[in-house]
């Protein structure tokens, strides 16, 4: 620390800090140079006075002597210098006299009173100055303030010595003692009084100052607390002005925080329980604030999102992009609105989510803006409903495709079942040829199963009926059987008895396709499959039924996967797959209120089993299904 920083800390704290004492050592500081002053005044004149008072007493007693000596100067005079002793020092009767001599005009002490000089010549060099002529009264200063009287001894017209007077110092500071005590005490009683009357209107203006500051922290700490405004007004000057208009201004205060506070909870009701998202972020890409909303958007809560930049959230290349969006309206401060932006979040197990962002700037008092905002609103569902509807355009477009192409196809099979028929009856054949015609006649009934099969899918009935089960579990593995053969998959079938249901054959025909095609998919290439119908009670709740049972030795699932299989649009079949099969298999079970169980496992053995219960007069109870 420098030399000029110590100093300037040091005056920093010997200045006082409240107006108080400021005022008063001010007023202190302020007398005391005042009294020096008026000190040093006094004292100069009164000492002026007391000087010119001692030379006038010192000329004349040195008047007094020289007259009284000058009888004793002549030769003639008997006794002369035993007279002129006695003369000296009678003039020391006076206390104000420190020293009296005579001495002829050649300097020689003829009297002196102290008796030890006598005979001798004075060496003063002022003295000895003081001797020579002209010869007359004089005022001999011999230095630190003191004088010296001198005045020549006349007889008959004629000097014939000088007389000298010192006078005595003691003498004359006892005279200047008491102007100082007095000077002193009266500067002490002003000093006093000054202080005294600093104090009292010190304190007419510094408590109320002190209720203003007292009141003006109270705000800082705590500014919606104001219970002990208004503050009470004691005095008419300008401490009681300002105050007043204090007062005034915590009034005006307390109502624009209550309308300022109504409008916030308004703001905050609106942005809290908006069912859109709201988020502010900074320059440095940091969440200001964000609402509850987007918070369950993002599956984190509104506190894990403070602070945090975009990258912290989302994925790098999502967070880039959103990134770019918000600088630009940083850099250029117009809106972008519109923006859809997908990702697949932290958490949301593989699910693609999509968003539509607007980002605006937020501007506080500047041109320029200091936070951007954003509203979110996630379109994921829109998306995904338009996403379904378009395949199921194409699925519609390609069943009605099928049909009309199996209804084609239907007329000349019959015509070429019909000469096959004609042909084996010729007697002409051989016993090959009409093997092979027999072949050919049970190639084209299969292919003539196949297309009647196309044509129910399409063509399903809207009323309920008694089904066949079993013939409705052959059909669709009819329509599968081309897949399952150029696969190797046996397939194993035990139906106990006949089993029927009152259903809708249609939604069961398309029920059993999905799963079986699902469970061809799983096997790949080899493999077995176990369809199992009979006749079933609940385990649960006793009610008669029927149990269908599909098992597979595909590769199973993982307990991740199984948990969503019956979402819409979840697939594991990336290129194949539309994610809808499952997701109306359960809405026909839940239909006919029945249950479906589903078992998996990948390791080996590794397999899955789907499991339907029907009751009976299903479709005539209450929806009651169980998917599990």
């Amino acid at each position: 620390m420098t030399t000029e920083r110590k100093t300037r800390l040091m005056l920093h704290h010997l200045v006082p800090s409240s107006i108080r004492s400021q005022l008063v050592v001010g007023t202190i500081v302020l007398q005391l140079l005042l009294l020096t002053v008026f000190l040093a005044l006094v004292m100069q004149k009164e000492t002026a006075d007391l000087r010119l008072r001692d030379e006038q007493r010192v000329m004349t007693q040195v008047q007094l002597l020289a007259q009284s000596s000058r009888h004793n100067m002549t030769p003639d005079a008997s006794n002369s210098f035993n007279d002129l002793q006695d003369i000296v020092d009678a003039t020391l009767i006076s206390a104000s006299i420190l020293e009296a001599r005579v001495t002829n005009l050649d300097g020689r002490i003829l009297a002196d009173s102290k008796h030890l000089l006598n005979g001798s010549y004075i060496r003063d060099a002022l003295e000895v100055q003081a001797a020579k002529p002209p010869f007359e009264i004089k005022m001999i200063d011999i230095g630190d303030g003191y004088f010296e009287g001198v005045m020549p001894i006349t007889s008959n017209g004629v000097t014939v010595g000088l007389a000298w007077i010192k006078p005595n110092p003691i003498v004359l500071g006892a005279q200047i003692t008491p102007l100082i005590q007095n000077a002193v005490l009266y500067a002490v009683l002003a000093l006093l009084t000054n202080t005294l009357l600093a104090v009292l209107l010190a304190r007419t203006v510094t408590q109320p100052l002190m209720r203003l500051l007292r009141g003006m922290q109270q705000l800082v700490r705590d500014p919606g607390h104001t219970d002990s405004f208004p503050l009470p007004v004691t005095t008419l000057n300008e401490a009681g002005e300002l105050t007043a208009g204090f007062n005034i201004m915590v009034s005006e205060l307390r109502e624009q925080r209550a309308g300022l506070n109504d409008t916030l909870a308004l703001l905050d009701s609106m942005l809290a329980n908006a069912p859109v998202g709201f988020a502010f972020y900074d320059q440095e890409f940091r969440y200001v604030r964000l609402n509850q909303y987007l918070a369950d958007i993002h599956g984190r809560s509104i506190i894990s999102h403070l602070g945090q930049r975009i990258t912290d959230i989302f994925p790098k290349s999502f967070a880039a992009l959103k990134q770019s969006y918000i600088q630009s309206v940083f850099e250029n401060g117009r809106a972008i609105t519109d923006v859809e932006l997908s990702v697949e979040p932290q958490g949301s197990n593989g699910v693609k989510r999509t968003w539509l962002y607007s980002f605006y700037p937020v501007r506080t008092g500047s041109y320029e803006a200091r936070w951007v905002g954003a509203v979110v609103v996630e379109v994921t569902q829109r998306r995904l409903a338009e996403d379904a509807m378009r395949k199921s355009e194409k699925l519609a477009a390609a069943g009605r495709l099928a049909a009309s192409i199996a209804h084609e196809i239907n007329n000349p099979l019959e015509a070429v079942t019909n000469l096959l028929f004609l042909l084996q009856g010729e007697s002409s054949l051989d016993a090959e040829a009409r093997e092979y015609a027999n072949l050919a006649q049970s190639e084209l009934a299969r292919v003539s199963a196949i297309t009647q099969q196309t044509l129910r899918f399409y063509r399903q009935p809207t009323q309920p009926q008694l089904s066949n089960l079993g013939e409705l579990m052959d059909s669709v593995i009819t329509l599968h059987q081309g897949r399952v053969n150029s696969s190797h998959i046996q397939i194993g079938k035990r139906y106990r008895g006949t089993v029927t249901l009152f259903a809708l054959g249609g939604e069961l025909r398309q029920l059993f396709a999905n799963i079986v095609g699902n469970a061809i998919d799983a096997m790949g290439m080899g493999g077995a499959l176990h369809v199992d119908l009979r006749p079933s009670q609940h385990w649960k709740t006793g009610a008669r039924g029927v149990r269908i049972t599909i098992a597979d030795t595909g590769t199973g699932m993982t307990p991740e996967v199984q948990h969503r299989i019956f979402e819409p649009f979840f697939t594991t079949k990336e290129a194949t797959g539309t994610g809808l099969g499952l997701w109306v298999s359960a809405e026909i079970v839940q239909k006919h209120n029945g249950v479906l169980r589903v078992r998996s496992r990948t390791n080996a053995p590794s397999g899955t089993v789907f499991m339907l219960f029907f009751p009976e007069d299903g479709l005539n109870e209450p929806a009651k299904s169980l998917i599990s």
